[in-house]
Parts: C-alpha cells; structure tokens; sequence
C-alpha cells in the first residue's frame, strides 16, 4: 500500500496548491536539457532558446544518459524531470552521426509524454553575428508575434504537428488584453519544402504613418535556423481526448428578490416590516411634551375666569 504524504510546512503546501489543476493555468515552463553527446552548434542552439524564454524556463547542462525519446523506456526521466520543474514542454539536445545537432521538442499531459516531434538545425547563425540597434533590442517577458508563412502548414501533418508545438513553445503566457507599444519582437517560420522551415527572430521598429497605426520595419536580430523535420509523434486519442477537456462553467448563484426587467433592467425587491410607530417608548425629556404640558397650565378653565381669580371673588 503506497504511503500518501502530506505537506507539513506552509511553503510545501503553497508550492503543492500552485501545481493543482486550476480552471485558468499558469504559463507553461519549458524544461531544455541535453543528452551525452552534443556540439557546438547544438550547446549554442540550446543556450539561445534559453535566453528567449528567460523567466519561464529551467536550463540543465548536465549530460543525461537514460533520455531516449521516441523509445520503449527511454522517456521515465524525461517523466520525472518535468514532474521535478513542472515544466510542460521540454527541448532536448543531442549529437550522432546518424542525426547530427537534433532538436527533440515535446509536450507532456500531467506530467507524462504527449508528442513529440523531432528536428535537425542547420545554418545556425547566433545572436552576436547580427548587427543592429541595440536599443531594438526585445525586453524580457514582452509579447511575440508569430508568422507561419507557407501553405505545407495547412496541409502537411508534419508541418502542422511543428506549428502546433512552435506555437506552445514561443508565444508565452496567454493574455486578454495587450498594449501595442509591447509588441517588439517576432518570430517567422517560412515553410521552404515539405520537411524544411526557415526560423528567424526579428525586433520591430514603429515608425510614423500619418494615421493612428504605426508603420511596422522588421530588423532581424537573430537566432535564425534551418528545421528539418526528421521524426514526429502524435498524441493516442484517448490521451487528446483527456487534454483536450475543459471545466464546465459552473451556474451563477441566484440572488434573492433581484429580477430582470426588459425595459427598467434590474430591478430588486425590498421588504421593510411594520414599524409599530404608536408603540414606540418615547423619551421623558421629549421637546415636544414640555411644550404640551406648558400649554396645558397657561389654558382657561371651561368656566371663562382662572380659579384663583374665582376664589377672590367669594
């Protein structure tokens, strides 16, 4: 029987209620790490996907020896460090002759693989071989825009399956409302043929335009790459179908005596008990009864003269 243990301190327990299923979750936290073998290329690649998403992703440089993706066991660790970060995608690097500087990148579902979809990077060009205007340079946390340029990415799966994961990987933390002076990057994916797509990150400049939108420039600031898609991995049905759930939204609590009018709109009901106004107890010094009592001494008796005025006339 498996021992169930609970959080004894405040801090486990708040860190255990922010990884609980919530009806709006946080944003996803990419996990990139590496395998036993790599290059230059790949160490570059991996490091420069690093800084984009700087503040939502954990970076390991260690060499990991039992990460296999796409194969029967080779995928318990990759399980264990996304539960250990909880990160929901990950970007793993390695290096063969067979598959030289490849990009496995993936989603996990509570914490277990979902898909896969395998690339190789080729005409790697960092950020530090491009020169531009560092004040374009794009802030950490800002807004991206995403082009996906090329109808393969309408009618090609597995140029589908990469817009879908490149989606997740590069657009951030979704948000309702957004300010158009935040904008200051985007990311363009060309599709080139059925298994190539050309990767490249621009800063955008705002210039005037005579009216209220501004003029947009592209001015590239790199990385920019060559995908060649090698391998991919759908998610099983019955695994979408239970990611793919959604809360149901729970039914408005009714008000009491509050209604809906077509013409008024809403109107509400008051109910206010009986007062009992003639047996409130009224205070001793009340204005009002001095004056009462006043008036009733000052006023003649019914025979026309005061009484005392009655007596000095016997």
């Amino acid at each position: 029987m498996l021992k169930i243990k609970t959080p004894k301190s405040g801090k486990a327990r708040r860190e255990i209620e922010k990884r609980a299923p919530k009806l709006v979750e946080n944003g996803k936290k990419t996990l990139i790490l590496q395998g036993t073998k790599t290059s230059n290329v790949l160490n570059a690649v991996l490091t420069e996907i690093y800084q984009l998403k700087k503040g939502s992703a954990v970076r390991y440089t260690r060499k990991n020896e039992n990460i296999r993706p796409f194969e029967s066991g080779g995928e318990t660790s990759l399980e264990f460090f996304s539960l250990k970060t909880d990160c929901s995608l990950f970007v793993f690097g390695s290096h063969s002759k067979k598959r030289p500087d490849n990009l496995v990148i993936g989603r996990t579902y509570d914490h277990h693989i979902y898909d896969l979809i395998e690339v190789g990077v080729e005409n790697f060009k960092s950020m530090e071989s491009f020169t531009y205007d560092k004040k374009l340079a794009p802030k950490v946390g800002s807004k991206p825009f995403i082009a996906f340029i090329g109808e393969g990415f309408e009618s090609l799966d597995e140029l589908k399956h990469l817009k879908e994961v490149l989606l997740d990987l590069l657009r951030g933390e979704a948000v309702e409302n957004l300010n158009l002076a935040g904008l200051d990057h985007a990311y363009i994916c060309t599709a080139v043929s059925s298994n190539r797509v050309f990767f490249t990150h621009c800063a955008l400049r705002l210039k005037k335009s005579g009216t209220i939108v501004p003029r947009m420039e592209l001015v590239e600031v790199g990385p920019s790459m060559d995908l060649v898609v090698r391998r991919h991995r759908l998610p099983n049905d019955s695994i979408r179908k239970g990611a793919m759930k959604t809360a149901k939204d729970q039914p408005k609590k009714k008000v009491k005596n509050v209604g809906q009018d077509v013409i008024q709109g809403k109107v509400g009901k008051i109910y206010v008990p009986d007062q009992q106004v003639g047996s409130v107890a009224l205070p001793n010094k009340a204005k009002g009864l001095k004056r009462e009592r006043r008036e009733a001494k000052m006023k003649p008796n019914e025979g026309g003269a005061p009484k005392k005025q009655k007596e000095d006339s016997e």
